[in-house]
């Protein structure tokens, strides 16, 4: 059984996307390696990237090792490597929303078209749709909403870009929420990775985080999915009206 639960990450995600075979191959580099990660995820569209089990997962390594014994990552003593760890995520999410912001103020219409090809799925109008609405519901406090929701995280500092929003209110607000999103998941890493029981259990641990992590993705998926599927009824009707 532990040697399934061992497994059963690599079988459910790319290697690219599992926050253990990252952390682990990085070695001495998991930090900065996360760091550019999060900084790509938050301002240049990277929004497959698996952030939050990333900074999960970074937190538990930081309380144990790969074999569940000595500390992965370390600076130091413990709160020394969890400062470390804090300030320099903060500053690649903040820093990236920021990039993101200018991208969107500067070239955001253009970017955000109907094209084919892969750069058409990931600047995709829909996307810009979503974000819009998230916006709409939530306002400015979106910036720090957001960043608890995979994708949408990804794209409502662009889309704040592109509304011309000020940069005194979007970088108030961004900072706040990427000092929130990072000190909730590295220190809940942090100190789930301590209890013996999520020690012991490390990998099925992870395998959680990764379940978690992924379902907002799938559940926006299938939203949109089922939009569309309605959608296309409505537009029979009228074309047969026609």
């Amino acid at each position: 059984m532990p040697s399934l639960l061992m497994t059963l990450p690599a079988l459910l995600t790319p290697a690219w996307m599992d926050p253990q075979t990252i952390i682990e191959g990085a070695g001495a580099a998991a930090l900065w390696i996360v760091a550019l990660i999060v900084f790509a995820e938050c301002g240049l569209a990277v929004f497959f990237m698996p952030g939050d089990s990333l900074l999960f997962a970074l937190g538990m390594f930081a309380a144990v090792g790969v074999n569940s014994t000595i500390p992965l990552i370390h600076y130091g003593s413990a709160p020394i490597t969890l400062i470390i760890i804090n300030l320099v995520l903060i500053l690649c999410a903040v820093a990236g929303n920021t990039c993101g912001y200018w991208i969107g103020y500067m070239v955001g219409p253009k970017l955000f078209r109907e094209r084919e090809g892969f750069m058409g799925k990931v600047f995709s109008p829909k996307h810009v749709d979503t974000t819009h609405e998230f916006f709409r519901k939530h306002g400015s406090v979106a910036l720090v909403l957001a960043r608890f929701v995979p994708i949408v995280r990804t794209f409502v500092t662009m889309i704040a870009g592109v509304g011309q929003m000020t940069f005194r209110k979007f970088i108030t607000y961004t900072a706040i929420g990427g000092v929130l999103w990072v000190l909730i998941a590295v220190q809940a890493g942090y100190f789930l990775g301590q209890i013996p029981a999520v020690r012991n259990n490390f990998e099925a641990a992870l395998l959680l985080i990764i379940v978690v992590s992924v379902l907002p993705m799938g559940v926006e998926w299938l939203k949109a999915r089922r939009k569309g599927q309605a959608s296309q009824p409505q537009s029979a009707r009228r074309s047969h009206a026609e």
